[in-house]
This record gives structure tokens, sequence and C-alpha cells, in this order.
């Protein structure tokens, strides 16, 4: 399922043209265009999911994280390691209601624990 109104979605049917980073008939990977990292990759299914707690079929979500495992390779952040990061909801700041896997790599990252994560530090962002 595609949808009319979904950015995502345009760019997993070409409409919106990327610099694809891999891209098969399942999905498709590309830089992100706010980089928080050196390496900034979004993998996303070409078919319509809002997140990936969005009935997603098993099947799908097992290649998503096999193309994770050939991006870290084709974009050499492999050997240094990467962190994934799903958002889901309003509550997660998920700007883009269509599943996607943000990658980042390519330069050392605090720890999430090294950071204030507190709800009562974070309240009011």
């Amino acid at each position: 399922m595609v949808k009319d109104d979904c950015i995502f979605c345009k760019i997993g049917a070409g409409e919106i043209p990327v610099q694809a980073v891999y891209e098969d008939e399942y999905c498709i990977a590309f830089p992100d265009m706010e980089p928080l990292m050196p390496v900034h990759v979004l993998i996303i299914p070409k078919d319509h999911y809002s997140d990936v707690a969005d009935d997603v079929p098993e099947e799908l979500l097992g290649h998503l994280f096999k193309v994770v495992q050939k991006v870290s390779d084709i974009t050499g952040i492999h050997e240094g390691g990467f962190r994934l990061l799903l958002n889901t909801g309003d509550d997660a700041s998920q700007s883009v209601r269509h599943l996607h896997i943000h990658m980042l790599g390519g330069h050392k990252m605090p720890r999430p624990n090294d950071q204030d994560w507190s709800f009562e530090a974070n309240k009011d962002n």
C-alpha cells in the first residue's frame, strides 16, 4: 500500500528523487536531509506502514535489518559501529509517519545514559 500524501511513499515510488545508498524491490536507503552524524542514512520500506508497531510483516522487518548490514558495509561504518533509531509516535518525536530506520555512524557518540534523559529535565521540550 502507498499513501498519496506521504513523502516517503513518494520517494519509494521514485516520484521524488534521492541519492540511493541502497535499493531493492522492498526498500530504499538514502542520506537524511538533516544529518546528525557524518553518516546518517534512512532505510524505508516502499510500502506504507506508519511505524514499527503498524502490523509490519515479520519478513519485511527481517529484510530491513538485513539491509542495515548491507548499508553498514556500503557506507564503511561497520568497523567503527553505528546506532539504529526508530521513532514511533508523537512522544518519540516521529516526524514522518512512515516506518523508517535512522542509521547513524561515522563518529563516536555519547551513550544515552551519558545524557540527561530524565523526564523532569525534558518535560517542557
